[in-house]
C-alpha cells in the first residue's frame, strides 16, 4: 500500500497539538486535589521558564552560578592533549594540536562553551575559517577542497543564537538537524549584527538530551524552584534583620496631656531622623515610648534543606557547592564522589560532544593532519596525589619502616617483601625497584671492602700524611 505524504495542514495541526500538550503539562504543575489547590501558584513558582530566566539566575544568584561553573571549572582543569600512541615520539597530529590549542586558547573557549551550553538548551562554537571574506560567506557551506586556516573560535549561547532552517529530507543523514543558524555578533560600537551561518561552520553542543537531538535540558531547570526558595529565604533573612535589628516603638499618650500640632510635627521629624540614622535620641513629653520586641529568626536550617536538595539533584557535594570544604571526616568521601562525577562528565559529555567533534571537523577541513589510525584524548589525572599527600604518605611509610627495622623478630614474623606489599602498600614493580637498589648498594659496598694487605697500606699512607703535616 502506497503511503501518502502528510499535508501541510496536517503537519501544522500536529505541531499545534504538541504545543497545546506542553502548555497543558505546564498548567498542571503543582496541582493537587484535582484543580482545587495549586502549590506552584501559592508558592510563587514559575511554570513557563524561558532562557532569559535561566540567564538571569546565572548572572545574579550566587548558588545558581556555582551549580554551572564549579563542574565546568574542574572538568577542564589541567593539560588537554591529543595522542596517537604511548611512545615518546611526537606525531604530526600531536604537534599541530598543541600549536592550535595554544594559539587559539582552545581550553578557555571550550570552558566558555560548556558554561553557555548549560545555561540554556544548547550552545554553539563558531569556526572562524580563512575562506570567509565577507559576512555573507558565513552562510555558505565549507568546501573540503582547498587550504584553510582556523583563525578563531567563538562560543555563543542559546540567547544569541536562533536555528532558522532545518533539514527536512528524510533520506538525508542530517534529517531533523539544523542546517542554518542566525547569530547575534556583539560589536564594540554597541550595534549588534545578525549573521546567517551554515551548519558546517558550527559545532552544536547540547547537554541532557531526551527526546530531541538538538535541544537539551538546562542545568538549572530541575532545581529552579529550589533556587527561588533560596532567594526568598536568604533575601527574607536579610530583610528581617534590617527591619528587626532596630526596634520599633510604641507610644502611649498620657491621659492628662494635650499634644499640639507643633509637638506632633516635631515628634514626626524626630522619628524620621531616627529612622534614617540622623538621630539616635528621641526627646518628647507627654508620651511614653516603649521599644517593641525584636523578632529575628535563624534561617540556616531552612537554607540547609534547600542546599541538600540541590546537591542531591546536581550530584555536587554540599561542601563543594557551598565552598566550605574544611577537611571533615566525610570530606574525603565527598572529594572522591565529586572527582568520580567529573571523570564521568569528561567521558560522557565533554569529550564526545565538544572535543571530538571539534578535532574531527579540523581533520576533515585539513586544519589538523589525519591520524595514522586513531587518536585519544588525554586528560589530567583527577585522582593524582598532591604534593602534600605524597609527603604525608612518605612520612607514614618511613615511620612504619623504622619501627619494622628496629624490631628483632619482625623479619621472622613478616618477610621484608611481604611487609612492603601489605603494610606499606607498594606494588610489585615498586618492590622490584627496591630490591634492585638494595642489591646494587650491597654490591657497591662489597667492592669498596679492602683486603688485610690493602688495609695495612692504607694505614701506613695515613700515618705518613700525618707525620708530614706535623
Amino acid at each position: 500500500m502506497k503511503r501518502t505524504k502528510p499535508s501541510k495542514g496536517r503537519e501544522i495541526q500536529t505541531l499545534m497539538s504538541q504545543l497545546v500538550g506542553r502548555a497543558m503539562l505546564a498548567a498542571k504543575l503543582g496541582q493537587q486535589y484535582g484543580t482545587d489547590r495549586n502549590i506552584y501558584e501559592a508558592l510563587g513558582y514559575k511554570t513557563d521558564i524561558t532562557y532569559a530566566d535561566y540567564a538571569s539566575r546565572y548572572l545574579r544568584q550566587d548558588i545558581a552560578k556555582a551549580i554551572i561553573d564549579r563542574p565546568v571549572k574542574v572538568t577542564w582543569q589541567g593539560d588537554l592533549e591529543i595522542i596517537e600512541s604511548d611512545d615518546d615520539k611526537e606525531t604530526a597530529l600531536e604537534k599541530d594540536w598543541i600549536e592550535l590549542r595554544d594559539s587559539l586558547k582552545l581550553k578557555t573557549q571550550f570552558t566558555r562553551l560548556d558554561k553557555l551550553t548549560g545555561i540554556g538548551e544548547f550552545g554553539i562554537l563558531l569556526l572562524g575559517l580563512s575562506d570567509v571574506r565577507k559576512r555573507e560567506d558565513f552562510a555558505e557551506p565549507v568546501l573540503k577542497a582547498g587550504e584553510k586556516k582556523l583563525i578563531y573560535v567563538k562560543p555563543f549561547s542559546q540567547g544569541d543564537t536562533e536555528i532558522t532552517k532545518w533539514e527536512t529530507m528524510s533520506r538525508n543523514p542530517r534529517y531533523g538537524l539544523p542546517t542554518e543558524y542566525t547569530v547575534i555578533i556583539k560589536s564594540p560600537d554597541g550595534v549588534d549584527k545578525l549573521v546567517e551561518v551554515h551548519h558546517s561552520r558550527v559545532i552544536h553542543v547540547a547537554d541532557g538530551l531526551l527526546t530531541s537531538d538538538v535541544k537539551g535540558t538546562p542545568r538549572l531547570e530541575a532545581v529552579y524552584n529550589r533556587l527561588m526558595d533560596l532567594e526568598k529565604l536568604v533575601g527574607g533573612d536579610a530583610e528581617m534583620f534590617w527591619r528587626g535589628a532596630r526596634p520599633g516603638f510604641q507610644g502611649k499618650l498620657d491621659k492628662d496631656f494635650m499634644m499640639t500640632p507643633e509637638a506632633e510635627d516635631d515628634l514626626k521629624d524626630q522619628v524620621d531622623e531616627y529612622e534614617h540614622n540622623l538621630r539616635r535620641i528621641l526627646i518628647n513629653e507627654g508620651i511614653d515610648l516603649k521599644a517593641l520586641a525584636q523578632q529575628i529568626a535563624d534561617p540556616s536550617n531552612h537554607v540547609d534543606v534547600q542546599i541538600q536538595m540541590i546537591s542531591a539533584e546536581t550530584g555536587i557535594p554540599k561542601r563543594i557547592l557551598t565552598g566550605s570544604e574544611r577537611g571533615e571526616l566525610s570530606s574525603t568521601q565527598d572529594r572522591s564522589e565529586w572527582l568520580t562525577l567529573i571523570k564521568s562528565r569528561r567521558e560522557e559529555f565533554a569529550e564526545p560532544n565538544i572535543i571530538r567533534p571539534f578535532v574531527d571537523r579540523c581533520i576533515e577541513y585539513k586544519i589538523l593532519p589525519e591520524p595514522a589510525e586513531k587518536y585519544d584524548v588525554k586528560w589530567q589525572d583527577l585522582f593524582a596525589q598532591s604534593e602534600k599527600e605524597r609527603v604525608d604518605i612518605g612520612k607514614i611509610r618511613s615511620e612504619a619502616l623504622a619501627k619494622y627495622a628496629a624490631s628483632p623478630m619482625a623479619e621472622m614474623t613478616i618477610p621484608p617483601d611481604e611487609f612492603l606489599k601489605y603494610f606499606l602498600g607498594l606494588d610489585k614493580e615498586e618492590i622490584e625497584q627496591i630490591q634492585e637498589a638494595r642489591e646494587a648498594a650491597i654490591k657497591e659496598e662489597e667492592e669498596r671492602m679492602l683486603t688485610p694487605e690493602e688495609e695495612e697500606l692504607e694505614r701506613q699512607e695515613q700515618e705518613r700524611i700525618r707525620q708530614e703535616e706535623e
